[in-house]
């Protein structure tokens, strides 16, 4: 259901939008958690450590395509808080055209170079061939995620958060079933992982695109819609790219924590990859936030009300404060059952756990710069910017660079977990102010 966020109270608006939101990321996150526990008991500690080995490469390509998707649907937010149907329809398709080239290209290079990429980050021996087998996979078939993150995408513009998430539920659904079927009867190891993931990706890319030609007539686009216009496409790109390139400059700064890491052995990957499962959960609260507050700006910069978009970040800020909260707590409470419903609890693997409820624990602490990443960062790209989450991309790779080559070296695997929280303050705490500034230069071009 479409929702135009330019008028009515702020605070129901965000949190009608946000919770959703949260909830099917929390979803996607428990299906990523099944692959990882699945994976743990079944086939054991170094295909658990295989997989999470490739975190950095995996979250450089999916969060690629996840910045791509959210930089096309701001231009179409745009249109439709100005009621620009014609605008919205062009958008749509050209930015659909310019997602699919893009990630044939990626999805081209990455899978050409990915054994290549694994040994240049150190990957241990006895896990490289197991990592390789499933990153490969997720490269080769990164299309279904490109597709399915732009038409969610699409419908967040719109104001519908609600029909992604069902979309999601069924995904999940059917992505356990197929990772018990592919791991435990058909024994194809870590690459039914793989397999079980762009098979649940495809499905739900499948599923928007219908809803979409269902429920949006505006979005019924014809032949005389994909005719290049070299404008628009600037204009998506201009946003898109910057997007996408903020996630992986950031991914970067993950695989040289990952290459830092592997050299702590196995055992410390395998406690790293859960102790991250467990902080995604409760952490995907902050980028369902942050578009909330990307469609609400991109909607009321159409609209052309910069006071209520002002209004509308200060809100998210009060928001994040609140969960912020509430995260601690869970964390400290449930971190370590959550650990053993991953590792089975045994004398070999108790350090394991351990040092993932550490992990999560620890970093827990920062969860406010991190939400302020993704409000500012992501509310920018929803007003059009490039330039903010390339700024807040390029600060947190820094960070993470710095402390993942010296930390490590004088506090051990303290170190490796202190390397996130570093760059999270470094980033999040500068984007405020460099955000209201954006913003007043938008209005003062407006009058």
């Amino acid at each position: 259901m479409k929702q135009n966020m330019t008028g009515g109270k702020i605070y129901p608006l965000l949190l009608g939008f946000t919770i959703p939101l949260f909830i099917g990321n929390v979803f996607q996150q428990f299906y990523s958690m099944v692959d990882t526990i699945v994976v743990g008991r079944y086939i054991g500690v170094e295909a658990l450590s295989a997989v999470g080995s490739v975190g950095g490469f995996f979250f450089m390509v999916v969060g690629f395509a996840i910045g791509l998707t959210q930089g096309l649907s701001s231009l179409i937010g745009q249109r439709f808080g100005a009621s620009d149907i014609k605008g919205m329809k062009r958008s749509f398709a050209l930015g659909l055209i310019s997602s699919c080239v893009i990630t044939l290209i990626v999805s081209l290079i990455f899978s050409a170079l990915s054994k290549s990429l694994l040994r240049l980050i150190n990957t241990p021996e006895n896990i490289i061939d197991m990592a390789n087998s499933y990153i490969s996979i997720i490269y080769i078939f990164l299309i279904c995620n490109v597709l399915y993150n732009y038409f969610s995408a699409i419908l967040r513009a719109v104001g519908d958060s609600k029909s992604p998430v069902i979309f999601l539920l069924i995904s999940s659904v059917l992505n356990v079933v197929l990772d018990i079927y592919f791991i435990v009867i058909v024994h194809l190891g870590v690459k039914g992982v793989a397999i079980a993931t762009v098979i649940s990706q495809g499905v739900s890319a499948i599923l928007s695109f219908l809803y979409i030609e269902w429920k949006l007539p505006e979005f019924r686009v014809s032949f005389e819609d994909f005719k290049l216009d070299i404008n628009i496409i600037k204009k998506l790109l201009g946003v898109g790219l910057p997007g996408a390139l903020q996630f992986s400059v950031c991914a970067i700064g993950t695989i040289i924590v990952q290459a830092a890491l592997n050299g702590f052995g196995s055992d410390s990957i395998a406690a790293y990859s859960v102790g991250m499962k467990i902080e995604g959960v409760i952490s995907q609260f902050y980028p369902a936030l942050g578009l909330a507050c990307a469609t609400f700006s991109s909607q009321n910069y159409g609209a052309e009300k910069f006071d209520r978009i002002r209004s509308g970040f200060k809100k998210c800020v009060i928001i994040a404060i609140g969960y912020s909260i509430i995260a601690i707590v869970i964390i400290f409470l449930f971190s370590y059952p959550l650990a053993k419903i991953f590792i089975e609890e045994g004398e070999n693997t108790i350090n394991v756990i351990n040092d993932a409820v550490l992990y999560a624990r620890v970093v827990s602490f920062f969860f406010l710069p991190l939400s302020f990443i993704f409000i500012f960062r992501t509310g920018a790209q929803g007003l059009g910017s490039g330039k903010i989450p390339m700024l807040s991309s390029g600060l947190e790779l820094g960070a993470r660079v710095i402390a993942s080559l010296s930390l490590p070296s004088i506090l051990g695997y303290m170190g490796i977990i202190l390397a996130s929280p570093i760059a999270w303050i470094t980033a999040g705490f500068s984007l405020p102010a460099v955000t209201k500034k954006y913003i007043d230069s938008l209005e003062r071009k407006r009058i």
